[in-house]
């Protein structure tokens, strides 16, 4: 199915088309965006005190004529050149416009002009001490936070830590990925007319999933709907079976089966749900303590979605159509590494399980990664912090379960799911939630992206 819209990441090797534009034209058009976002950060511009930390390249003269445009609308805007020189007619253009050269008084905002899309990690020492002055102030970057790394999502090094990030044209992969992606603060993408090629790493957009998501035909049936089967909870934890469950049971899947040792709990919650019979998908590992490994090698020949408990008894390889949902300390334990190394380059150590397991995987966090063994991503940006909660995993591994028994594949399934997830979350408001909320808001965002 062709998806209509997708944000996508570009590398910052893929820059030429940008380098092709006219240099000053688009520099203008990019600063517009720049001021645009730093007037709305600070209530307007009139008395308000701006300061512009410059590097060398375009990068800086995005923020001095940004500079220029905040000082025609009356605010008081200083800078700071790093290198002590900076790009020609953009510092021409702002000393014209009456912006002044060095720090003077505490600035209301910063603009984080020092490096763009290809700046290397880390911040050199004059741009470190530059915002070292202005400690605390809210900063609004051009293109991505100087210092991170833009090609992986990793922030190996010392860096900008932005409210805002106002990029150009696409997002890259630090604008999605984790850790890199939470030093960005909002991401604030600016159009400037150029075309940019497709990315490896991309992020659905809700026109997307509701091109992707199975809705039935009239002449459906249970049967051709599909049926998921569900092997989860046990004497210890009931409760993982019984939201493994509600997250198979929104709608998607014509039947849910349920095999385990939480059967009475799932009934009793439950009406609708069957035994044992055949299945489309299972849905196999939420809380099924020491009867993971039976449960995993119970449920072969089928696609299938393995949580929690069952992962640690996965072989070198996983199963066919298998999706894989470990969060960073279970991805740990599978790739041999600490949680540490994981949440600091998620995107590697994704794309490292996927080879290495030849299945989906999707490593849960902030900023969710589903990955094919061929290196595409998809990162989810859905979901609010009250999303991380006991047994909301239990919940998307069911919903997954679910849409691969429709027939989708796994790396859709898995994207969706992930998406619809997060949205649910953020339809409970922002505030405490429980997993068992989820599965009705679920339905609900589902029929708002019908409507």
């Amino acid at each position: 199915m062709k998806i209509a819209r997708r944000v996508e990441a570009i590398r910052a090797a893929e820059v030429g088309a940008i380098a092709a534009a006219p240099g000053d034209a688009l520099m203008r058009r990019a600063a517009a965006g720049v001021a645009r976002a730093c007037i709305e950060q600070l209530g307007g511009a009139y008395g308000r005190r701006v300061h512009l930390v410059v590097g060398v390249g375009d990068n800086g003269g995005d923020a001095l004529y940004a500079g220029v445009a905040l000082a025609r609308r009356g605010a008081l805007v200083t800078a700071t050149l790093v290198a002590g020189r900076a790009h020609p007619g953009a510092l021409a253009a702002y000393v014209a416009a009456g912006g002044r050269l060095g720090l003077t008084g505490r600035p209301d905002l910063v603009v984080d002009g020092v490096v763009g899309i290809g700046g290397r990690p880390g911040l050199r020492p004059e741009a470190a001490a530059a915002f070292e002055q202005v400690a605390g102030v809210p900063i609004v970057a051009v293109d991505v936070p100087s210092g991170v790394d833009v090609d992986s999502g990793e922030t190996p090094e010392i860096h900008v830590d932005a409210d805002v990030t106002v990029t150009f044209g696409s997002l890259r992969h630090a604008h999605l990925v984790d850790p890199a992606a939470a030093a960005c603060g909002a991401v604030a993408v600016v159009e400037l007319g150029v075309d940019f090629p497709a990315g490896d790493v991309e992020a659905l957009e809700a026109e997307d999933v509701r091109l992707l998501l199975p809705a039935p035909e009239s002449d459906d049936h249970k049967y051709t709907r599909g049926v998921v089967g569900v092997r989860a909870g046990s004497v210890r934890y009931p409760g993982a079976a019984v939201l493994a469950v509600a997250g198979a049971s929104v709608g998607f899947a014509g039947m849910v089966r349920y095999v385990g040792a939480a059967g009475e709990q799932v009934v009793a919650a439950h009406p609708e749900v069957v035994g044992a019979g055949k299945v489309q998908a299972w849905v196999v590992g939420s809380g099924t303590d020491a009867d993971a490994e039976s449960h995993l090698h119970a449920a072969g020949g089928t696609p299938i979605v393995i949580d929690a408990d069952a992962l640690v008894h996965l072989p070198g390889a996983a199963p066919a159509d298998a999706v894989l949902t470990p969060h960073a300390g279970e991805l740990a334990t599978m790739l041999g590494v600490s949680r540490d190394e994981i949440e600091a380059r998620p995107l590697h150590h994704v794309r490292q399980a996927a080879e290495a397991y030849d299945a989906v995987v999707l490593l849960k966090g902030r900023r969710t990664l589903i990955a094919r063994p061929d290196g595409r991503v998809r990162v989810n940006t859905t979901g609010t912090p009250w999303l991380a909660t006991a047994g909301s995993g239990d919940v998307l591994a069911g919903l997954i379960g679910s849409l691969l028994a429709t027939g989708m594949s796994g790396f859709d399934a898995a994207s969706v799911g992930a998406w619809l997830h997060g949205r649910a979350a953020q339809a409970c408001g922002d505030g405490p939630l429980v997993a068992g909320m989820l599965p009705d808001a679920i339905r609900a965002v589902v029929e708002d992206l019908f409507a």
